[in-house]
């Protein structure tokens, strides 16, 4: 068994560890702390350090010099309403060519692809099966007809006798019915031969329609029948074009307004990343009746495809203009900001300095957009740099702003696209990371020069 410990060695134990813990901790933290308190009255000595640091911004300047910004003044102008939707081409007409006889398929005459015109032969069956067919008929015409000649002299003849009372009246009534029954035999070989001759025709395979032929689906060298459903090919005439697409219910009343004067609203095609515009076009029809299970109605445009941008099956992104809003404020749509409230512009009133202003949007038209309430026309707003500000900030204009939709004239600097609303995304990027990394000296400098070149 071990020894008997004594009773207060465990207190005094615990006691010691308490203390070398406080000290350790005294020594980490009370350390930290005093050095802290010592950087904090070095600096507070030190004025010039301690301004510095007090005014430096987040961009490594200072907060109270103006910063470089681009505007562009408000402006009273339209403003199209566009409605979007995706659509599918469809070709303005499809036909199949097929074969109306049967028989081998001796000529193929087309090559896949080729814009053919109604009419055109396309391929041609064996031709000797309806030729021999036609002259057998022509035959049997040719005896018939002369049968009928034959009779019909007869029944002259009888008719003579009969005024000379040399025969009875029955047999006279008997070759005038053998003369009808003869016609009436010559005209059926008539229209037999109408048929081999028709028959024949259809040996050479013609273009029902005019456009454009897809892939062959046959060779020649085989049998064609006129029950085969696959045909020789598909035609399909692209211009023009159409294009099937479907629009919200609550839109159908202004589309069928101007539908109703006589105003067909214009129908742009766009691709599937909508960066790049394939055909304009014209509204041509809507449907009579409303999907009730998405609520939409069905419309039809035409499209002028000569370069043939519109493919039959192809998805498109729709823009139909259905309404104009006229004389509303407009302003480009780089200028419009959110925030917690809604949203807001940043506003550049004549003594440089910033205010916001809360406003409501309306439609937005490409890279402008309407001001329903909230800002007045000849305000200048910012499109470019209002990271760097907030209300009542000073600003310095280093871009000259025009009303949207217009080019800044060329100068000495440069041409009208370095301004800012003629700008890419990509050049205002750069130019704002241009600004940030400039130091106080350097914008000055930049200020400098743009109010040299403008005064030259």
């Amino acid at each position: 068994m071990p020894p008997n410990r004594p009773r207060w060695l465990v207190p005094v134990v615990v006691i010691v560890a308490l203390v070398l813990g406080g000290l350790a901790a005294w020594y980490f933290f009370g350390r930290s702390d005093a050095a802290s308190a010592d950087g904090k009255q070095a600096s507070t000595k030190d004025g010039k350090a301690g301004k510095g640091a007090g005014k430096a911004g987040r961009f490594g300047g200072d907060p109270s010099r103006a910063q470089p910004v681009a505007v562009v003044a408000a402006k009273k102008g339209d403003i199209n309403v566009a409605q979007t939707a995706l659509g599918t081409v469809m070709a303005l007409k499809t036909a199949t060519v097929r074969p109306r006889v049967d028989g081998l398929l001796m000529n193929v005459l087309f090559t896949e692809g080729q814009v053919v015109k109604a009419g055109d032969v396309l391929a041609q069956i064996d031709p000797v099966p309806f030729q021999v067919a036609l002259a057998q008929v022509e035959g049997n015409l040719a005896k018939d007809a002369a049968t009928l000649n034959n009779a019909r002299l007869d029944l002259e003849r009888y008719r003579t006798l009969l005024a000379q009372d040399s025969i009875a009246t029955q047999q006279v009534d008997q070759q005038a019915s053998l003369v009808k029954q003869l016609e009436g035999t010559v005209k059926v070989d008539e229209a037999q031969v109408d048929n081999a001759k028709l028959q024949l025709s259809y040996a050479s395979i013609t273009a029902p329609i005019g456009g454009q032929l897809g892939l062959r689906a046959v060779d020649a060298g085989n049998m064609v029948r006129s029950s085969d459903t696959n045909g020789l090919a598909v035609i399909t005439q692209v211009d023009p074009i159409t294009v099937l697409f479907t629009i919200p219910q609550d839109t159908l009343p202004r589309v069928l307004a101007r539908l109703k004067k006589g105003d067909r609203p214009t129908v742009q095609a766009w691709d599937r990343e909508q960066k790049a515009q394939l055909a304009a076009g014209t509204l041509l029809s809507t449907d009579n009746q409303i999907d009730v299970s998405t609520g939409t109605v069905k419309l039809k445009a035409q499209f002028p495809n000569a370069e043939n941008k519109l493919f039959p099956n192809q998805f498109v992104n729709v823009r139909m203009v259905v309404d104009t809003i006229r004389d509303t404020v407009v302003i480009p749509t780089a200028a419009l900001q959110r925030d917690n409230q809604g949203t807001i512009v940043y506003a550049v009133k004549e003594d440089s300095t910033v205010a916001v202003r809360r406003v409501t949007p309306g439609p937005t038209d490409g890279e402008v957009m309407s001001i329903q309430s909230g800002l007045q026309e000849g305000e200048r707003v910012i499109v470019d740099g209002v990271d760097r500000i907030r209300e009542g900030a000073k600003v310095e204009v280093v871009q000259p702003g025009v009303t949207p939709g217009t080019r800044a004239p060329a100068d000495k600097a440069g041409s009208g696209r370095d301004r800012a609303q003629n700008m890419t995304p990509e050049q205002r990027e750069a130019f704002k990371k241009k600004m940030e990394s400039m130091t106080p000296e350097q914008r000055e400098e930049f200020r400098k020069r743009r109010q040299e070149q403008k005064a030259q």
